[in-house]
């Protein structure tokens, strides 16, 4: 996907390719540093069908507000949900979940966290092809 349209999803700054995590990723990312004073506020944006692996974040929670686009968000042993603009997801520490794109259409979501001494994430599995194809 061309820069141009993915600068068009959302309303925020697109930022840099996401080099630095693109190991936990299935697909190509952006990142978008908005805010870095006692909040963490990022915006992430992803190409279409680009998920990140399963992961948990530990000692912190973190908030997703989608900002553009469609994209999927589901917790271990949950069914994916399905996402768009406006649309507010909390997820407490300790709780293992991917979030990513549709297959189509990129999307993105603004990443909030406050972090917390000690806090960390694990990345865990990758999102396999054969699970993420299954989405409707």
């Amino acid at each position: 996907m061309e820069r141009k349209e993915l600068e068009n999803v959302s309303d925020f700054l697109l930022g840099e390719e996401n080099i630095a995590f693109a190991p936990y990723f299935i697909g190509k990312s952006y990142l978008s540093l908005l805010n870095d004073k006692e909040i963490g506020i990022y915006n992430v944006t992803f190409e279409p069908g680009c998920r990140n692996n399963w992961h948990i974040h530990h000692g912190c929670g973190q908030i997703l507000i989608c900002v553009g686009g469609h994209g999927w968000y589901q917790e271990f042993g949950k069914p994916a949900q399905k996402l768009k603009s406006g649309d507010v997801v909390y997820i407490a520490p300790e709780v293992k979940h991917w979030h990513g794109a549709v297959k189509d259409e990129a999307f993105a979501h603004l990443s909030l966290s406050i972090p917390t001494e000690g806090s960390s994430n694990e990345w865990c599995e990758p999102v396999l092809d054969e699970e993420y194809s299954k989405l409707k």
